[in-house]
């Protein structure tokens, strides 16, 4: 009762709005205090130690830095334009070239807030402006940039890896279909609405594309797509062929996006420190975080909390999918309410050991809750996702062009995660390849 009881008032006071990092500590350690000793917070240090030097983390702040970094160089902006270009003149040609940019500055960077906003400030006054419906138009942003959840490098994979403690480069290798069909079934969409609703998504201007081909055409394209694809490359690259580790790979992403804002000559003294700024201040938030969460965990199991947890399941006879079902849904409802950063050390080492148990595979289990998060980021009224959205649109977007854009989305991310439950195929598959 004490562990469901230390649980119940740390959901209380986040949803009050409480610091999560020091509402997550400050319980613990005063519910440790009263139905445990003094002595017991000897083992808090080596937990918290313990996590200090856990090698995959140091990829955290490596690949806020690199997808920071990018963010400044240009490049985004540059791709997108051609792209929109590339795909005008088909209907929807223009939330295509999104979601495909989407997609790869998620594989470039990896951090979802970056992407949504650098995609709204660049991508939503030119659909609005060629009279795009600013429901299709906030839907196909808001998707596309809450891509980088699932498509790798991915930071939730790296943050579920090290606390469920699976390989990371596995997570990344089981991420890519699930990533692709998701991005797939995005454009499929996109295009089938278009179909039947030209008026809402217009093709480009003639005039427009004509003028983007006048001069060195090619060289345009090639220019565009070369820089994200190289940074792609050198980071996924290495690590699904197996020359460095994902922490490797991250030190290696982000000198690549360095290089690459020197080669954009975006790179000075301002760019610089802005975006270290902004890394200290997103990993220090991460890890303070990490702190409070190893603080929970530990007083969470001195008061038996995952033995009770497990012996409840075991006595209301819940079967595997029954509670992999109850967690997917609290986990869904937990992403309207609080970050990603936080369902991930809070709930998941409390569930994990149960699907441990259940001798279920903890792989699969963390690419579902990696794309239910992903959901959960977009759902209204509190989607995160929504809400850096809102932060970039013109006045004349409103809140509720938003929540009715996303809707198709959502459903496309839930049938998703249908599919993936039915097909664990889709997740297995190709890291039992790419071991083979």
């Amino acid at each position: 009762m004490a562990a469901l009881l230390l649980f119940l008032v740390l959901i209380i006071l986040i949803l009050f709005g409480f610091p999560v990092a020091f509402t997550l500590a400050g319980v613990s350690i005063v519910f440790g205090l009263i139905f445990l000793d003094l002595e017991f917070f000897y083992l808090l240090p080596l937990r918290i130690y313990g996590t200090m030097s856990n090698f995959v983390l140091i990829a955290v702040p490596l690949f806020v830095y690199m997808g920071v970094m990018l963010e400044k160089s240009g490049i985004a902006e540059r791709l997108l334009n051609t792209m929109a270009m590339l795909f005008g003149r088909l209907k929807g040609g223009l939330a295509v070239a999104v979601i495909i940019v989407g997609a790869m500055l998620a594989a470039s960077t990896g951090i979802v807030g970056a992407t949504v906003v650098t995609m709204g400030l660049l991508s939503l006054p030119a659909m609005l402006k060629r009279k795009y419906k600013p429901e299709l138009a906030t839907g196909t942003i808001a998707a596309a940039g809450t891509l980088g959840q699932i498509i790798p490098p991915s930071i939730v994979l790296v943050l579920l890896g090290s606390v469920m403690n699976i390989s990371v480069g596995d997570l990344f290798i089981g991420a890519v279909i699930p990533g692709l069909t998701l991005v797939v079934l995005y454009i499929v969409f996109v295009v089938v609405y278009a179909f039947f609703n030209p008026k809402s998504a217009p093709a480009v201007p003639k005039e427009e594309i004509e003028a983007f081909k006048e001069g060195d055409y090619f060289i345009k394209v090639i220019r565009a797509f070369v820089l994200p694809l190289l940074l792609i490359l050198s980071v996924l690259g290495s690590i699904f062929a197996g020359i460095a580790s994902p922490t490797e790979a991250a030190a290696v992403g982000a000198l690549m996006a360095t290089i690459l804002t020197a080669v954009e000559k975006k790179l000075n003294k301002k760019v610089l420190k802005d975006v270290m700024t902004e890394t200290v201040h997103l990993t220090s938030m991460v890890f303070i975080i990490l702190v409070g969460a190893t603080a929970f965990g530990l007083v969470f199991r001195g008061l038996e909390g995952d033995d009770a947890l497990i012996n409840f399941i075991r006595v209301s006879e819940l079967s595997p999918y029954s509670f992999l079902a109850f967690v997917m849904i609290l986990v869904f409802f937990a992403g309207f309410f609080i970050d990603f950063i936080e369902i991930i050390f809070i709930f998941m080492p409390v569930v994990t050991p149960v699907f441990a148990a259940f001798q279920m595979d903890l792989l699969w289990v963390a690419i579902l809750v990696s794309v239910n998060l992903q959901a959960s980021f977009l759902t209204p009224p509190f989607g995160f996702s929504l809400f850096y959205l809102k932060g970039v649109t013109p006045p004349e977007v409103k809140t509720m062009h938003l929540y009715r854009g996303i809707i198709p989305f959502i459903l496309i991310q839930i049938l998703m995660i249908g599919a993936i439950i039915a097909f664990p195929e889709i997740v297995t598959w190709l890291p039992k390849a790419m071991s083979n």
